[in-house]
């Protein structure tokens, strides 16, 4: 396919426009490590939240999104929805306490949190386990959303794909650290979010479509629609929406949506001016994320049902293409005029480098600070330090596109990171209201975690993808609880200073207080108020669902169902700003 002039000027225009931001900003932020990584400690709610959700929207999503609802319809999408539970979490409870933190990295906080040769070495190995293993497998998967993206707009050969593609995102995010990041982030987002809507629109009129009653209607779209799967369908409603409600989203770590915070979201709150910023910041994220969002991307799914129904059609279609269902989401967008499709293409190269920019500055800060700094070179300067994580760019971004090369759907890989993941989620929700967690509690569930999925990945055991999860959770979960009980306790100082660092709420810490309490220890007192955070949370996920599922109802003409769910939404607004008034 052939891009307009047109096209060509958008696309290079936004080019131009992140080199520049990122060499406006690249004097400021080369002086020093906390400017590099955290742009200074001092960005505003609005600017953070915004740059989480234009990470998260990355050129991989809407495949992904495609993927899902092609071969499950729109309720397939609970596989990931209910990771708002997660999210509202670190709204409500734990944005605050990564800020109290104050640490430089979340890994630095192992070191806070656990003590002796363990805590340290949990540190180091997370910084390559995370920073270079997991991360770049997630860009690989980013990567190869743009191969599909390229060979079919462009024409270009995998490799051309990701060369072209890498470059300008590692130049801005190796010179301008986050400060670069989260502002072109600003930008990206914007231009994402026109890009996608019009593309929707757009689509939904083209002839062959019909308009969005034609669409809906359409025999191949029609049993696709519910937000709720078939609960006569046993399998599919275990499958797709009772495990990831009552077991995924807290027993799994997946980036972006980790239990109790962490990674780059962790990255963002600690560089919030303040705890308030750090909460509004969570906030707008996953309100944006999980019911601003899926909706143009739903659409753009359903109506490629209409013109590629089955696989074979796209592999006709586009015999050059790496086949996979998610290619639905590139196939339509080969049916806009000029113009807009440069917008669009724009719009998802910015998302591609929206996303790579964070991870890329992320893992190299763990390289940086939380591996190298740590065990190599302890008196390293700032400016060194800064260098090498520059240089660590360069590096992942490389072991990235040549790991995509190899890569084929954007839904395997998310399984994949999702079986990697399991059981390690609750020890990241429990380690900062249960004292007893140690630093041989995470070993062992990163460990048993990675070797069951492993087991289950080379291993023929004849299992789903949802009951390796669940036998994953299971077996990680009782090893690293049975590991916690019979290893020696975080010593009392090192807990003291956790605790007065970050005041901790729960019963959890109980136990601890009254050893506090024999030797003499002082420790300072809370004025947080669990239930009120937990009824906060109750309410933000019921705003959020209820605001998407309104959105889904007024695309449906449901004036009915979408009135009842937009008052619910507003109702549960009001009664959150009500709670939080009341906190002390």
């Amino acid at each position: 396919m052939k891009l307009a002039t047109l096209d060509w000027i958008l696309i290079l225009s936004f080019f131009a426009v992140f080199l520049i931001i990122g060499f406006l900003v690249a004097k400021r932020s080369g002086k020093n490590t906390q400017e590099f990584f955290l742009s200074g400690r001092n960005m505003p709610w609005w600017l953070l939240g915004i740059s989480m959700v234009a990470t998260t929207f990355s050129a991989d999503t809407p495949n992904l999104v495609t993927d899902i609802v092609r071969q499950n319809g729109i309720s397939g999408n609970w596989v990931w929805w209910t990771f708002l539970i997660t999210g509202m979490l670190t709204v409500f409870v734990y944005a605050k306490l990564w800020r109290r933190s104050k640490v430089l990295t979340d890994l630095q906080f192992y070191e806070l949190r656990y003590s002796g040769k363990e805590a340290a070495f949990l540190r180091g190995f997370r910084a390559i386990y995370l920073g270079v293993f997991f991360n770049v497998m997630i860009m690989a998967s980013v990567c190869l959303a743009a191969i599909k993206i390229g060979g079919i707009m462009f024409g270009l050969a995998p490799w051309e794909c990701v060369l072209y593609a890498s470059i300008i995102t590692v130049l801005y995010s190796s010179i301008g650290g986050l400060r670069g990041v989260i502002f072109t982030d600003f930008l990206q987002f914007i231009v994402a979010m026109i890009g996608s809507v019009w593309a929707a629109y757009y689509i939904v009129n083209l002839p062959e479509i019909g308009g969005l009653q034609n669409l809906l209607a359409h025999e191949n779209v029609s049993d696709k629609l519910n937000f709720l799967p078939d609960f006569n369908d046993t399998k599919s409603l275990l499958v797709l929406l009772i495990i990831p409600i009552a077991v995924q989203w807290w027993s799994v770590w997946y980036p972006g949506a980790e239990p109790g915070g962490g990674g780059y979201i962790a990255q963002r709150m600690l560089s919030a001016k303040d705890e308030k910023n750090a909460i509004g910041a969570t906030l707008l994220f996953n309100v944006a994320h999980y019911a601003l969002r899926p909706w143009p991307w739903i659409i753009i799914a359903l109506a490629s049902l209409v013109l590629y129904p089955k696989l074979s059609d796209l592999g006709s279609e586009f015999p050059n293409a790496v086949l996979g269902h998610d290619l639905g989401y590139s196939a339509m967008l080969t049916t806009l005029p000029a113009g807009l499709l440069g917008l669009v293409v724009a719009s998802l190269v910015a998302a591609f480098m929206s996303t790579i920019s964070t991870h890329l500055n992320w893992g190299s800060s763990y390289i940086s600070l939380d591996f190298y700094k740590r065990f190599i070179k302890p008196e390293a300067s700032e400016k060194e330090l800064v260098s090498i994580g520059r240089i660590s760019t360069v590096v992942l971004m490389l072991l990235s596109a040549l790991l995509a090369l190899v890569l084929s759907s954007a839904l395997s890989t998310f399984a994949i990171l999702l079986q990697i993941g399991a059981g390690t989620g609750l020890i990241f929700i429990l380690r900062w209201f249960w004292w007893r967690v140690n630093a041989y509690s995470e070993i062992t569930g990163m460990v048993v975690s990675f070797i069951v999925a492993l087991t289950f990945e080379f291993g023929n055991f004849g299992l789903e993808d949802y009951e390796k999860l669940i036998y994953g959770v299971a077996i990680t979960t009782f090893s690293w609880i049975s590991i916690t009980l019979i290893t020696r306790p975080t010593s009392t100082k090192t807990l003291a200073n956790f605790y007065n660092s970050v005041t901790p709420y729960g019963n959890g810490w109980k136990p601890f207080k009254k050893i506090a309490s024999k030797e003499n220890i002082p420790l300072k007192s809370t004025n947080d108020v669990f239930t009120i955070d937990f009824a906060s949370m109750l309410l933000g996920i019921l705003f959020v669902y209820s605001s998407l599922f309104a959105t889904g109802y007024v695309i449906y003409g449901n004036v009915l169902g979408a009135g009842i769910l937009i008052t619910i939404a507003v109702v549960s607004a009001i009664f959150i700003f009500r709670l939080w008034k009341k906190k002390p």
